[in-house]
């Protein structure tokens, strides 16, 4: 873009943003607050993004296409104005207007906190798939809830988190549109009745159903292009917090408060705390608000659009995203067998066409199972559909496998009074898919065996994808500056052409450019430390000791949700038995900067065990002058998407140490690898096939026990994380540190500390001790680290191996991904007719003209 065509488009701008100070919100340019002015800039930008969304949708309609609509309990799509700036190839524009309006870019982008809509991986890649969608111009819309306090606030306090309420909605939201006129009823409890269709299907009355009010919230979602013909996907998000009907006035003045509000609290927690029968409840209430909210919006919009549901099937596609939104099988069924008169066989085979079922674990606990009771109670008329689908199901088990009672027990949707929304997912699904090869085979293998062998076609792959224009484009400006100058900026929408940056990387010049660009991004990131993190008596009281962070250390990070078996714990063992070393001999260890960030889930209290372990050795290492430096820890509270943008450009070795087949895939681990960070990691979830593309000669650090390694030792009880401790001094002393109060300065620490001893060593949940094999894979894991700090010396070769993981993520972007999706689903991209862009683009400057 030309500097006489920036400069006229930056001085529209400015009209514009001047008016809506005025208009919209009572300010002159000179009186407005930072705030304000970054309303005002908003409201500005929206209106260009407005046109071409009512176009994208205008176009949808008037083609009659397919559509998809994604169901998802979470989404993570962080600070939107900057990304909408890049999706809008604005950016400069934008600068441009904030300079020549003496306002601070970095000020004004700090008006926006992220939405709190999700907790980790499982929302930032239902946001990457938006961005995709929209990006390749697909017939696409989202629908999730509109959390008004997020999952939580992670605060430490001495090391202890603290949740607290996460206020992102504290201010006027520019982004957001209040849709009243959409506003849906949905109905649990109730007395239920048997009634029958005109088909004679059995269907159920309820009275006496407790009735809450969901109004959507609208999002759009911004495709990237050069030109003006980007497309805008809705995602529409449920909120219960302004329907006045949901507060019980009745109970509020029996003194019954905590029921009184029980309705009108439904969206403002994610994943309220399930240890209580109030939290249960919460939880179920919650999903089936998304479910029915959504379903009835979609039949609306279908009804409007085609005039009848004989079109049902074949115009709409539904992807639950995990079993969170599964109730939308017997919500479904009941809505076409009971409001619509279609049969029972009918409805539940338009049910099956119409969804597809992603599963994203195969850990025990995170594969939901509902209290049958609880369910019937809720959801009466739901959990009768239930019954009757795994009835139906059952017989046709029994008449493919006369006698197997065994195979009845394993694929039963309802069993020992649980309902297993997995099974009800596959059973009411035309495809299921898993997120990597490994997660989709262990899939096949193990935990859904008997449904892959009772209906193979059923499962397919899908691996996950990251979108490179956020995690590339927008938060490494200077690394895609660089990419673009040697292979052109075709990899923004097609990042197959990544490939093409590995026929620089054994150029030297080349390489010196990379560790440069690396280098600023450390720095940058130790500046957003110091004014950002507020830990500071990580280092000591002074908040200036972030500067005693070094770029040229080897920035070594480790950010996601913190559980056990993403082996938070290992690092930590790993750090104290480096520290070790160091105290030993200050020069043993090339200097090192372990960066650590992670929320911890409100009831998972050994998490916060490590959470609060991690922080101790923080505490004593960053205070040793005895080491010199060499060693430095920080913890990042309430890590999210805009410190990931931060954190991910900056890192060096990206810690991807998952026990292998317990993660389903991973992201973070395609995010750091497409900012040049090499991988240590075992062969889990993405890692196997990230090490394929990028090619072994080029992923040097795989360390630990494979995935069948580790199985066989599951069922034969052959590890014993004792032996390991006793025979390996190096172990022993570093797991020793848990009890012998090395790390802890109170009886209070101790006795946390002495628990995760005894997880480790002795017994777990009263099962075997180490369930997630940290001690079998530490040593390996230390030795690996050793080979880090040996390439790390040669800074030349380091980028080389950089260069070659940069090059070879082609595959990870999530465009690749949806167009995986898109040939399950049948959908074709639908670009926006550009007469109907016109005329709405005309409308809207007869408007501004009048």
């Amino acid at each position: 873009m030309e500097a006489v065509q920036i400069d006229l488009l930056a001085e529209n701008l400015i009209k514009k943003i001047k008016s809506h100070l005025i208009a919209t919100i009572g300010r002159t340019v000179e009186e407005a607050s930072t705030n304000e002015f970054y309303r005002a800039l908003c409201y500005a930008i929206r209106e260009e993004t407005m046109i071409n969304w009512m176009a994208s949708a205008r176009t949808i309609a008037q083609k009659k296409v397919r559509m998809i609509y994604y169901f998802s309990l979470e989404y993570l799509p962080g600070r939107l104005f900057l990304n909408n700036l890049t999706n809008l190839c604005s950016s400069e524009v934008v600068q441009l207007v904030i300079r020549k309006m003496n306002r601070n870019f970095r000020d004004v982008l700090e008006c926006e906190d992220d939405p709190g809509l999700g907790n980790g991986g499982l929302g930032r890649l239902a946001s990457c798939f938006l961005d995709s969608l929209a990006t390749h111009h697909y017939p696409a819309q989202a629908y999730g809830l509109r959390y008004q306090y997020g999952i939580f606030e992670q605060k430490l306090v001495n090391g202890v988190q603290i949740e607290a309420p996460d206020c992102w909605l504290l201010n006027e939201n520019p982004w957001e549109f209040r849709r009243d006129q959409r506003r849906v009823h949905i109905q649990f409890f109730g007395r239920p009745a048997s009634s029958f269709n005109m088909h004679g299907d059995e269907i159920m009355e309820i009275f006496e159903a407790e009735d809450v009010g969901a109004v959507p919230y609208d999002y759009p979602i911004v495709g990237y292009s050069k030109q003006s013909d980007f497309s805008v996907v809705t995602l529409r998000l449920w909120s219960t917090k302004d329907s006045p009907r949901n507060f019980l006035l009745q109970r509020y003045n029996a003194g019954r408060l905590d029921q009184a509000a029980e309705n009108t609290t439904l969206t403002d927690v994610l994943y309220p705390s399930d240890n209580t029968d109030v939290g249960k409840r919460i939880r179920l209430k919650q999903e089936f608000l998304l479910v029915s909210a959504s379903i009835q919006d979609i039949i609306r919009h279908h009804l409007a659009l085609f005039g009848n549901l004989r079109e049902f099937a074949d115009k709409v596609r539904i992807q639950i995203n995990d079993t969170h939104p599964a109730l939308v099988i017997p919500e479904l069924i009941r809505i076409l067998n009971k409001d619509h008169d279609i049969p029972w066989k009918t409805a539940f085979e338009m049910t099956t066409v119409c969804t597809g079922y992603t599963n994203h674990t195969i850990l025990s606990e995170a594969l939901e199972q509902w209290d049958a009771s609880l369910l019937y109670y809720l959801l009466p008329r739901q959990y009768k559909i239930i019954e009757r689908i795994n009835y139906d199901f059952c017989n046709q088990i029994r008449t493919r496998y006369p006698g197997n009672e065994e195979k009845i027990h394993s694929m039963s949707i309802i069993e020992n009074g649980r309902v297993r929304m997995a099974n009800l997912a596959i059973v009411g699904s035309h495809k299921v898919n898993g997120v990597s090869e490994l997660h989709t085979d262990i899939l096949r293998k193990t935990i859904f065996r008997d449904f892959y062998e009772y209906d193979p076609e059923r499962f397919v792959n899908i691996t996950n994808g990251i979108t490179q224009r956020r995690w590339l484009l927008d938060c490494n400006s200077e690394l895609a500056s660089f990419i673009t100058k040697y292979i052109g900026d075709e990899w923004i929408t097609n990042f197959s052409k990544i490939k093409e940056l590995r026929q620089f990387a054994h150029q030297p010049e080349i390489q010196m450019e990379f560790l440069e660009i690396k280098k600023k991004n450390k720095q940058r990131c130790i500046d957003f430390f110091m004014r950002e993190n507020r830990l500071q008596d990580q280092f000591g009281s002074e908040t200036s000791s972030f500067h005693l962070l070094d770029p040229n250390s080897i920035f070594d990070v480790q950010v996601k949700r913190i559980h056990e078996y993403k082996r938070q714990l290992m690092n930590a063992l790993y750090l104290v038995m480096i520290y070790h070393d160091l105290t030993l001999s200050p020069q043993s260890h090339h200097k090192r900067t372990t960066i650590i960030g992670g929320k911890a889930a409100a009831g998972y209290e050994t998490a916060k065990d490590i959470i609060r372990f991690i922080h101790c050795i923080a505490r004593k290492v960053n205070r040793d002058h005895a080491i010199g430096g060499q060693l430095r820890i920080v913890y990042i509270e309430n890590y999210n998407v805009t410190k990931a943008e931060m954190i991910i450009p900056a890192t060096d070795l990206s810690e991807q140490i998952s026990t292998a087949s317990t993660e389903a895939s991973g992201t973070g681990n395609m995010k750091m690898a497409i900012n040049g960070a090499l991988t240590i990691g075992t062969r889990d979830g993405a890692n196997i096939e990230m090490e394929q593309e990028i090619s072994p000669q080029w992923w040097p650090f795989a360390f630990g026990a494979s995935s069948e390694k580790i199985e066989e030792m599951r069922v034969r009880g052959t590890y014993s994380s004792k032996d390991i401790y006793e025979g390996n001094p190096k172990i022993k002393r570093a797991v020793d540190s848990l009890r012998d109060r090395s790390f802890a300065q109170n009886d209070e620490e101790h006795q946390v500390f002495s628990d995760l001893y005894h997880k480790l060593i002795e017994m777990h949940y009263g099962g075997r001790p180490d369930r997630y094999f940290t001690l079998h894979d530490l040593q390996e894991y230390y030795d690996m680290q050793q080979k880090v700090e040996e390439l790390y010396s040669q800074p030349l070769l380091w980028a080389q191996y950089a260069l070659h993981h940069i090059g070879g993520m082609g595959k990870f972007s999530s465009d690749y991904s949806i167009e995986k999706y898109a040939k399950i689903w049948g959908i074709s991209p639908c670009k926006i007719d550009e007469a109907l862009l016109d005329n709405v683009r005309y409308d809207h400057a007869l408007h501004r003209c009048l």
